[in-house]
Parts: C-alpha cells; structure tokens; sequence
C-alpha cells in the first residue's frame, strides 16, 4: 500500500472517529437535553399545581339547619341550596365500596390519576378519532363537577389532572370521596347522596341498604337513561353490575349479592317533600335573628352549615297562633289595596323563653320584616301599668285611692278621656279597668317623670330624649316598642317582679355535636313581688270587667290590658294601633294590629277592646290542656282589699240607692204634673168640643 493511499485510510479512519464523537456527543446532548426539558416541565407543571386554588372544597357540602322545639323533637329545618350534604360518617360503607367498584378500584391506591386507564381512554380516542373515553378516577371527578367545565378537550384536561394532583396533595381519601358524594349528580334533580337517597327510596343516606346503595351508585355513570323511574329493567340490570364488580372486589360475599338481588325495589312515588322544610316560618325567621346578633353566626353558617339548634319553641301555641292568623273572619276586612297586618308574640314567664310568634298576615317572606320582633309603634295605654301605676304603687298609692279626673292642663298638655267626660275622680282601680286617661297623667305628675321614665327603662323599654314627657303615661313615645318588648316587660308581672331576658335559642350544636353557643339566664328584678300582684289584680279586673273583657275564658285566670293610638290626620273615630299585651300564670302575649301604611284610606275604625283581646282569646283557647289553669297567687292582695271593696261595693250600693230614690221622686213629681197636664188639656179639648158643638 502506497503512502498516498495511507494517508487516505488514516484520514478516513479519522473522520469516522470524529463523526462517532459527534454522533456520541449528539446523544449525549439529546439526553441532557431531554431531561433538563422533562424537569422544566416537571418544576412547571408543580407550579401549576402548587398554585391551584382549591379551597373551594374547604367549605363543607351544605348541610340543612335542623330546628328543635322545647320538647327536643325535630319542629323544622333550613337550607339555603339545592345540595343537601352528610358528613361521611352518615354514609353507608356500601355506598362508598359500590362507587369504588364502579367508578374507580384503585382509588385508595392511586394519587389521583389511574395511569393505565388514561392510556387506555388515549388509544380508544386516537383510534376513533374523537375523544370518547376519559378514564377519569373519582378525585379527577370531583375536579371537574367543582372547578371545570364538561367540554371534552384535550386543554380541559390537562387542567384536570393539575387541580386533581392539588386536590389529592390536599385532603385525605375520606374527604375526597365525601366531597364527591355530596356532590355528583344523580339524576331526577338530586345533587348529592342525601337527596339522591330522598329523591328514589324517601329516605336518609344513611339508611340505605345494599341493594339501594349499588342502585343509586349505577346511575351515576348515565343518570338519565339509568333511572329507576324511567326504566326499571335497565337499573335493576345495571344494579347487579354493580354488586357484580363489588364481589369482585372483595367487599361482599355472593351470598350479599344474592340476597340484594332478593330485595325488592320500593321508589318513592311521592314528591320529596321534608315534613319540616319552611315549617313555623316566622320563628325561624327570629331564630335566624337572634343567632346572628347574639352569637355572632353569619347568615350562610346557619342556613347551611349542618346546624342543630334548640329552642323555647311551644309546637301547640305556635301551631295555635298561626291557625289563628290564618282565619280572616277573626280579623277586620282590608281594603283590596293593603291587607291589615298583625303580630303576635308568646313568652314563658319564668325563664323568658319565647313560646310561639307570628309576625305577619299574607304571604311569608324568608327574613322578611317580622311584626313581632321588628315592628316599633307607640303602644298606647298598655304603657300605662309600665310607666305609671307601677311607679306610683311603689311610692306608696294604693289601688283604691282616689285620683282627679277632671280637665287638666300641665304646661299646654291636655289629656282627654275616650269618651270626653270627667268623673272629678275615681279609684285607681276604675282608671286601670276603664282606661281612662287624665287620672294616669294627673298621677305621674304627682310623683314626678322622672320616676315614670326611670321605671319604664327598667322594664327594658329604651326611650329616646323626646319620650320625657307627660304623653309617656298614655303610651306616647317619639317612635314606639316592639310586641317583643311589651311582652317581655309584661313577664314581670307573672313572675312576681322578676324578668328574665326573651330568648328564643336554648343551645346551638354543630354538625358534629359539639355546643357552639349556650344561652346564658339574664334577669332583673323590676319590683317587688307585692307591687306586681296589685297590678295583676288591676289588669285582671281589666279581663273580668273592663277594656280587655274579650280575652275572657273561662278555664284560665287572665290579666291584660288594651291599648290604641291616635291617628296622625284628623280624624275622632279612628284609630291607628291596636294592642292587648295580657297574660296567665304562666304564658304572657302581646298582640298588634294594623296598618303598616297608615292613610285616611288605611285606619283602624274601631275599638282595641274588640280587636286584639279576641285574638288573643281565640289563641289561648286553641291551646287546649297544654297550658295549666293555674289561678294568680293573689291571696295577700284580695285579703288586704278586702274590707275596702266592701266598704266601695256598701258606698256603691248606697249611691245606687240614693240615686233610684232621687229618681222616683223627680219621676213622681213629673208623673203628677204630667197628669195635671193631661186634665187640663181634656178640659180644653171638652170646652172645644162644645163651642164646636155651639
């Protein structure tokens, strides 16, 4: 071999060498390269990942707010969402192992994402050329019904298995599949476990059976074409596919599967309709109130956050009182252009625990206003126990003594009687019974205003600086009280001088037991218990014989007293407001009515006499033998008056007496001259008839 040709061979030999070092290197380089890529998307898609936001799924699924009354039963319940979530410990393990033997057998083993099923779902859709199968695990579910939508693209997707690696780096299996549970659809508008359960067997989830549980599992794979309503044979086929792939599983025997296949399928016909659901609406309304303001729950907490709270509710005299504002006849006609409205309230006197309340006529509106508890108008003469006679018997008045009933005029004030007469005076007792007007203000500027106001605040009736005035005696405010304030004040007298706070909450539990808030007693002593019999034995002489007379029943000792309010136009035979606040031994109400609207087209034309004692007459009576017939403990009171009544009713007679004498006298005297008269004009018409006859 010549040395050209070497040099040609060595020359070669090294361009191959080189080409193999650049080949060699190439590789090398690809590889690094590759890797690096496969990291940066790695660190990219971690990113994507770590910066998910799914706290959504932190709220837990709403759960309805169940409603206790006092007696510990269920009175009513509260939702505000279409979803009708359980905790996982009220889902039935069969329920959990039937969605695991359909939906997805390796979730307690996967992180989120089955890697042989997505393969499996991408050659499926290369060969069809659509995509046609998602392989998608139960996390990857729940990311999709939570935070994406149902479009089948391959984007969708990608965004899937991010927020699905978020949501398993996130929550346990139990939470997830809890979540999932309370949220999939099951078709015939059932979102959820619960109402799926309600919606097909009228039931709770957790009392499905085997059977029940792979039956509604099977429908969410297609829950409008596997629907048990539209096609019996086609569920129950799929239902033992179902309990198929749970025996393959391993958590039910064969025997389990024959004797599910053995139960038969029992839907529910009827429409899914909670007993409770909206039940006693106006008090759930105040309960709803009353947990926000005094314990600082928000809005969305109670109406789906799974809530147990218990209540003073009285079920026999709400049900009572909202029978009774359902009866139209018990109440006045409203013209065509507004309905005459109404409210009502009931408190147990001794623990101040609100029995039944109705804050509205017509139409209920969920937190709408609530006559009851929201409704401020003066409360005429029902004032009058609070801010006069109370005061005064505390200075040392009594119930007979006497006080001035004649025209009056205090600094250009100038209170009237109803019926525009003065008596010069009567006894405390016929003010109160017969309501009238000047001798209050007369007896509260005796004692002084400042005594009124004070002991009108201390009933737990706030005042405004417009309030200290004379007007106070006869209800006369700047802007008024509540139903909810008169009854409570009025527990005083019930409670012998002692009033507890009215509450509607007793306790408040979570959805997993524990006690979130507990009411907490909050009394006064507003008097002395002798103050409060005299005042009780006032009012009751108010029912018996006076203003308040029909509230009068027969099987209960009751006291009370009525009150109306003038109108703000000109106008003598009517009135704006009417009000009874009275009470037995044991149960105190207060009643309103009127015009929420108040024009010379919208006013009371009656009396409060004949209005508002009758309601609450009538809600009494429904009652029943729920309440006891206690009589007033006013043993002490009538023993002292005793001898003073007698001596009254001896003076009254006497009066009487005297009175009839002085009128056959006067009716004697006119009798004779009447027939002197008489004589006298027949003589007249004699002589007539003669000159006639002449």
């Amino acid at each position: 071999m010549g040395r050209i040709e070497q040099r040609q061979q060595r020359k070669s030999s090294k361009q191959r060498d080189w080409s193999q070092f650049l080949k060699k290197d190439l590789v090398k380089k690809l590889i690094i390269a590759g890797i690096i890529t496969a990291l940066c998307g790695l660190l990219i898609v971690n990113i994507f990942i770590w910066t998910s936001d799914v706290s959504k799924l932190n709220k837990p699924a709403p759960q309805p707010t169940i409603i206790y009354d006092q007696n510990g039963e269920i009175a009513s319940k509260i939702s505000n969402s279409s979803i009708e979530g359980v905790g996982i410990k009220q889902i039935p393990k069969e329920v959990i192992h039937a969605v695991i033997a359909t939906e997805d057998q390796r979730f307690y083993k996967h992180n989120g994402i089955n890697y042989f099923a997505i393969m499996k779902a991408f050659f499926k859709n290369m060969l069809s050329g659509d995509i046609v199968a998602g392989g998608s695990t139960v996390t990857q579910q729940l990311a999709k019904n939570a935070f994406l939508t149902h479009e089948r693209t391959y984007t969708r997707k990608i965004k899937e298995l991010i927020i699905t690696k978020k949501i398993e780096r996130t929550y346990s299996k139990d939470e997830i599949m809890e979540r999932y549970l309370n949220q999939i659809y099951f078709g015939e508008g059932a979102w959820g476990i619960q109402r799926a359960a309600k919606t097909y067997f009228g039931k709770e989830a957790s009392e499905l059976t085997l059977s029940e549980s792979a039956m509604l599992a099977g429908l969410i794979k297609a829950p409008s074409n596997l629907s048990p309503f539209k096609n019996m044979e086609k569920s129950v086929e799929r239902r033992d596919l179902v309990l198929a792939l749970m025996e393959k599983e391993g958590y039910i025997s064969q025997n389990d599967v024959d004797k599910a296949k053995e139960q038969p399928v029992v839907l529910n016909e009827e429409k899914v309709e909670d007993e409770y659901d909206g039940k006693y609406p106006y008090y759930v309304d105040h309960i709803i109130e009353e947990a926000m303001k005094e314990y600082q729950l928000t809005k969305n907490e109670i109406l789906s956050g799974g809530l147990h709270i218990f209540t003073e509710l009285n079920p026999t005299v709400q049900k009572a009182t909202e029978e009774v504002y359902h009866n139209d006849n018990l109440f006045p006609i409203s013209p065509e252009d507004q309905l005459l409205q109404s409210g009502a309230i009931f408190i147990d006197p001794k623990n101040g625990g609100i029995q039944a309340l109705v804050g509205g006529r017509g139409e209920h509106t969920l937190l709408g206003f609530n006559r009851a508890t929201q409704l401020i108008r003066q409360p005429g003469s029902t004032m009058k126990p609070l801010a006069v006679y109370t005061p005064a018997l505390e200075q040392g008045f009594e119930i007979f003594d006497l006080l001035e009933d004649k025209p009056l005029n205090i600094g250009g004030y100038q209170p009237k009687n109803y019926d525009k007469q003065y008596r010069g005076e009567v006894t405390m007792y016929d003010a109160v019974v017969n309501s009238y007007n000047v001798p209050p203000v007369w007896l509260l500027n005796q004692i002084g205003l400042e005594k009124g106001t004070k002991s009108v605040e201390t009933f737990g009736i706030p005042l405004q600086e417009e309030d200290n005035s004379l007007g106070i005696a006869l209800g006369g405010m700047n802007e008024g009280t509540s139903p909810l304030a008169m009854a409570q004040a009025y527990t005083v007298f019930a409670n012998n001088g002692t009033m507890v706070e009215a509450h509607s909450i007793e306790k408040i539990e979570d959805a997993e037991g524990k006690v979130i808030a507990k009411w907490k007693s909050k009394s006064t002593t507003v008097t002395k218990p002798e103050v409060a019999q005299k005042i009780t034995y006032m009012l009751k002489g108010v029912v018996e014989e006076g203003t308040g007379e029909k509230a009068k029943l027969d099987r209960f000792d009751i006291a009370g007293k009525t009150g109306s309010t003038q109108l703000p136009f000109a106008n003598e035979g009517g009135t704006k407001d009417h009000w009874f606040v009275g009470y037995t031994p044991n149960i105190v109400g207060a009643v309103w009515l009127g015009y929420d609207q108040t024009d010379e087209n919208h006013y009371l034309a009656t009396s409060s006499s004949g209005t508002t004692p009758v309601i609450f007459r009538e809600i009494l009576s429904k009652v029943g033998s729920e309440l006891p017939d206690d009589k007033f403990a006013l043993t002490s009171v009538e023993k002292k008056y005793k001898n003073e009544i007698k001596k009254i009713k001896e003076q009254e007679e006497k009066d009487r007496k005297e009175k009839e004498k002085e009128n056959q006298k006067n009716n004697k005297g006119k009798g004779k001259e009447k027939k002197e008269k008489n004589k006298g004009k027949k003589d007249k018409d004699k002589d007539d008839d003669e000159e006639d006859d002449d």
